[in-house]
């Protein structure tokens, strides 16, 4: 038996003919013929649809052209476009403070927030557009002044809460149960030791949140915001059983005395892809701005 480390030299030479005989070999890269298989059939697919929607007369696309840019659409993605940005606005706003008070020290901050979040998360859109919209039902009129005594000044629900701000009201206060969520969730994504660092350095509260705490949230809260305003854009069209002139009730207006159903539910869905581009179009550059000197 032999005590050294080297190999016998047999088994030395058998090792070189073995890498002589690997280096002779032809390198074959691997196939995939299955991955070919479902390429070839997603593109018949593809192609099949393509066709139809050029060839079927059923979409009727000279229909679809006369009303794509008349001025009713047009006024109605403007109030699409404008019921949006109210319920955004709003709706995050309102999501950043119920976000605090959920991160808060409070027990009674924290359960009403979880509370609010739980009950409008729990309710489904259009029951609370419509609960908006016949609040004069409960309440004809609203008073300001002492809390149970007497009002100073009072409104008239009937005159306060039409259609269009039952609709943003309704949109705003189901987006901020979302908004504080995922705000909440950005906010505790930061490392919680450079607050430390920043309180020992004696950086006041606001300041740490201002430049050091949301600037580093932002990149975990923008996607999933993102994602929550393209929903509630398309989300917008369920206000059309309050009769507001948005995209798909003026769209509903016009196929029910034309009866052309196809094309103008073809007008709806171009301009809804169109504006859903633009915003992550948005969403990118948004995103690209708030992640600069990190590595992804």
């Amino acid at each position: 038996m032999s005590l050294t480390s080297d190999p016998p030299v047999g088994k030395a030479a058998d090792g070189g003919a073995a890498r002589e005989d690997y280096s002779a070999l032809k390198v074959v890269p691997v196939r995939h013929p299955w991955r070919w298989a479902a390429v070839v059939v997603t593109a018949v697919l593809v192609a099949q649809f393509a066709h139809g929607l050029v060839t079927n007369p059923g979409w009727e696309w000279d229909v679809f052209a006369d009303f794509f840019t008349t001025a009713t659409i047009l006024k109605a993605v403007w109030i699409t476009i404008q019921l949006t940005f109210y319920g955004t606005a709003l709706g995050f706003a309102l999501g950043i403070v119920l976000a605090f008070m959920r991160l808060s020290k409070s027990p009674f901050l924290k359960s009403v927030a979880f509370t609010y979040i739980w009950a409008f998360r729990s309710i489904p859109l259009i029951v609370q557009l419509l609960f908006w919209f016949n609040l004069t039902y409960l309440y004809q009129r609203i008073d300001f002044g002492i809390p149970f005594g007497p009002g100073f000044f009072s409104f008239d629900t009937a005159g306060l809460v039409g259609a269009m701000s039952a609709a943003v009201l309704g949109l705003a206060l189901h987006q901020a149960a979302y908004a504080a969520e995922i705000v909440r969730g950005g906010v505790l994504a930061v490392d919680g030791g450079q607050l430390e660092a920043a309180a020992a350095l004696g950086i006041p509260r606001l300041r740490q949140l201002r430049r050091i705490v949301l600037p580093q949230a932002m990149r975990s809260i923008l996607p999933n915001a993102a994602n929550e305003v393209i929903s509630l854009f398309k989300g917008t069209s369920i206000v059309s059983v309050m009769a507001i002139g948005e995209l798909f009730y003026q769209v509903q207006v016009i196929y029910g005395r034309n009866g052309r159903v196809v094309p103008l539910l073809m007008v709806a869905t171009v301009w809804y892809i169109i504006l859903t581009t633009v915003l992550s179009i948005a969403q990118y550059y948004v995103e690209r701005h708030f992640s600069r000197g990190a590595t992804r």
